[in-house]
């Protein structure tokens, strides 16, 4: 396995036309969540990832489950719970780079994981744990499983992934501020923006974020920087990677986790740091480009065609 990753996933609706959402009368339905998207990136570049939830006893859940499962990421660690319902979520396209967002994911399945649904063996025959800040801030036993996933990562050498994507209304802005803290002083990569590591320390520099970022702990830090790219460092090392220019986007949701994706990707696939994040940027803009969290990721072959076409080498 080469990366496991623990969170919710939700339905997604989307009306079929622009404007406000009130005025819709149809509907398409897909699926949606940060991990997940993650994994379904990765699993399209070719590498083997596992995904940990709960779904309810009910279509929405089936559904998923099949949906994810046939885009060959492992389900076999994600249970049905009969007592709870599956998440969904109202995706609403105002008008072009205006996109809003409205949870209906109170006491869904995946609010109720706990530390008694990781299994220790299953995480060890990893080479990444990847999180979130999404999945502490569902439950207190979300949170409970999320240090236990985190803990087993840390006892069998396999490293962890933290992306804070902060989501403030699911907590209050000093327990979220506590947790996504304590996360990144377990992790061993950090993935942030610049509007979390603002939240987190009052700074907007890049530079002195990324310095801020590393005192807590981590090895590793990503900023992501939207459009102009990302700049990666580490106490010894510091690069700008720039982005890639996207003429029109479509949907800016999930480009995060496209980034996430494309830069594991590359570490797996043992390029250097700034190569990794440069496969980072690719695959969160070919996301920007079409409408729904997981609909644009690309495929390797899309990723290599690419960067032959603007002469990079995301392979080397």
């Amino acid at each position: 396995m080469d990366v496991v990753t623990i969170g919710e996933t939700m339905v997604l609706f989307t009306p079929d036309t622009t404007g406000l959402m009130r005025y819709a009368k149809q509907f398409s339905m897909k699926f949606g969540g940060a991990e997940s998207n993650v994994a379904i990136g990765l699993s399209r570049l070719g590498h083997k990832v596992g995904w940990i939830s709960k779904v309810g006893d009910d279509e929405f859940g089936r559904a998923m489950l099949s949906f994810i499962s046939g885009e060959k990421v492992d389900v076999s660690q994600v249970k049905t719970d009969g007592s709870a319902p599956t998440g969904i979520y109202f995706k609403e396209p105002r008008r072009e780079n205006d996109v809003r967002v409205y949870y209906y994911r109170k006491g869904s399945a995946a609010s109720t994981l706990s530390k008694q649904d990781i299994n220790e063996e299953y995480i060890a025959k990893a080479t990444y744990l990847h999180i979130t800040g999404i999945t502490p801030a569902l439950s207190e036993s979300c949170e409970e499983a999320i240090f236990e996933a985190v803990e087993v990562a840390k006892r069998n050498g396999v490293k962890v992934v933290f992306d804070p994507n902060l989501r403030r209304k699911l907590w209050s802005e000093e327990k979220a501020r506590a947790i996504l803290l304590k996360l990144i002083s377990k992790a061993d990569i950090v993935l942030p923006g610049v509007s979390e590591g603002q939240f987190l320390f009052g700074e907007s520099d890049p530079s002195k974020l990324g310095e801020l970022f590393l005192n807590q702990g981590a090895s590793t830090v990503v900023l992501k920087l939207g459009a102009q790219g990302a700049m990666y460092m580490t106490n010894n090392e510091q690069a700008m990677v720039p982005g890639i220019t996207v003429e029109r986007v479509v949907d800016p949701v999930g480009a995060g986790d496209g980034f996430a994706a494309g830069f594991i990707s590359g570490l797996l696939d043992g390029l250097e740091p700034a190569k990794a994040v440069d496969r980072g940027n690719i695959t969160g803009a070919f996301v920007t480009m079409v409408n729904g969290d997981v609909e644009g990721l690309p495929e390797r072959e899309e990723i290599e065609r690419f960067s032959s076409q603007s002469g990079e080498d995301v392979n080397r």
